[in-house]
């Protein structure tokens, strides 16, 4: 006889149907009706269930700042101030500003996250030291995956390409750059590529951010790629001069960048606040058409980046409000929700390649309520998550708001 469920989710809305999900070791066992008994049950009555939410762009090490930095105005100037005020970083501090995101991710139904952490000799290792501790702390609720990022340059830079050896040695999971803030863009790339090769590890970079049509560093990052098959495991964030582009010279690059299998991944709040700020009421959206490169076969994604720093001075750390405001300003109306969606959940998760992954039986089973009965309403909406759970252990609670009637 088959063994009861550890836990059953009842009356779960997956899609069009309403059933009942069942958990056991960890993994979702049965989705149905009448699955058998189980140790422990929610009744859902109808509500959204999705998978666990999927961050693949934060900074966590200088999360909270604005009280040290204020608004530094424009990008150059925020690298600027973070890089004065990183000097001073200390391992606990940085624990402590970036713990406070991740309870706030955890609450809004984030369960996989991709962080990227400076490693130079401002920081030197002390912020990935940081994130390490932060990874082991948080694992029973939230998946943590630590870049090791050249934020201000490398071949320009000297120290920091040895600072990234000992964070990929110590236990970095990926390699990030910077391009643009390099003397020697194409050099940092191939640095980069031959450091990603030697730890076996995958590449995320800033690039091209800012609103001028010409000059993209994506044609070396996508050549690159194919020179060395890291096809399906470059990521690419901002690239904001897709936003600019005319629509021949963009399909041109939608197209290299789904034949080099290299992903994309816009981040809509602080792309709207840096890019074209001394344009004033009159700046341009500044953000790159995730939708348009999807159809185009590139994988795309919709992340947080900042929060409450600098680069951007709010931040709750909701996917769902960043998918919604990604929606908002590319004009998508609600043929576009499900789209939208997935760049924070299976097209995310694809990008940071996880296993057994969304609502299916044997998928893990991280799995998010939202107080909502169908997806459209959760999405439209920016449906608050009621309650979470991680490998059907659950990891976080947040009941309904109830109106108080006299």
């Amino acid at each position: 006889m088959t063994a009861p469920f550890d836990l059953l989710l009842l009356n779960s809305r997956l899609d069009d149907a309403v059933c009942d999900i069942g958990v056991r070791d960890g993994r979702i066992a049965g989705i149905g009706k009448d699955l058998g008994p189980a140790a422990g049950t929610h009744d859902l009555a109808g509500r959204v269930v999705i998978p666990g939410l999927v961050e693949t762009h934060i900074h966590l090490d200088k999360a909270g700042l604005l009280c040290r930095c204020g608004q530094a105005g424009g990008l150059a100037g925020a690298v600027a101030a973070v890089s004065a005020a990183k000097r001073d970083f200390t391992v606990a501090d940085v624990h402590d500003r970036a713990a406070r995101v991740i309870r706030k991710a955890i609450t809004q139904g984030t369960m996989h996250m991709r962080t990227h952490v400076e490693v130079d000799l401002r920081a030197g290792l002390r912020s990935f030291q940081a994130m390490l501790a932060l990874k082991r702390d948080f694992a029973f609720a939230l998946d943590l995956s630590i870049c090791a990022f050249a934020q201000e340059g490398l071949t320009n830079d000297p120290g920091t390409e040895d600072l990234l050896e000992q964070a990929l040695d110590q236990g970095a999971d990926l390699l990030g750059g910077c391009p643009y803030t390099d003397t020697d863009p194409v050099g940092q790339i191939e640095r980069l590529f031959a450091m990603a090769l030697r730890h076996d590890v995958d590449l995320d970079f800033h690039l091209d951010f800012d609103l001028d049509p010409d000059g993209s560093q994506m044609d070396a990052v996508c050549d690159a790629t194919v020179r060395h098959g890291w096809q399906g495991r470059v990521n690419i964030g901002h690239a904001t001069k897709l936003a600019m582009m005319d629509d021949a010279r963009f399909a041109r690059y939608a197209a290299m960048l789904a034949q080099a299998g290299v992903a994309v991944t816009a981040l809509p709040a602080t792309d709207l606040y840096l890019n074209g700020m001394a344009m004033g009421h009159r700046a341009p959206r500044g953000i790159a058409p995730m939708h348009l490169l999807a159809q185009a076969g590139v994988q795309v994604s919709v992340a947080t980046n900042n929060v409450m720093n600098p680069f951007t001075p709010y931040g709750d750390a909701s996917l769902m409000r960043m998918a919604n405001l990604y929606a908002n300003a590319m004009h998508l109306g609600a043929d576009h929700f499900a789209g939208c969606m997935a760049m924070v959940t299976h097209d995310a998760a694809r990008i940071l390649r996880l296993a057994d992954y969304g609502l299916h039986v044997g998928a893990w089973a991280d799995l998010v309520v939202l107080d909502a009965p169908s997806a459209t309403d959760a999405f439209a909406g920016i449906a608050q998550p009621l309650m979470g759970f991680k490998r059907g252990r659950q990891s976080f609670d947040r009941p309904a708001a109830t109106i108080l009637t006299p």
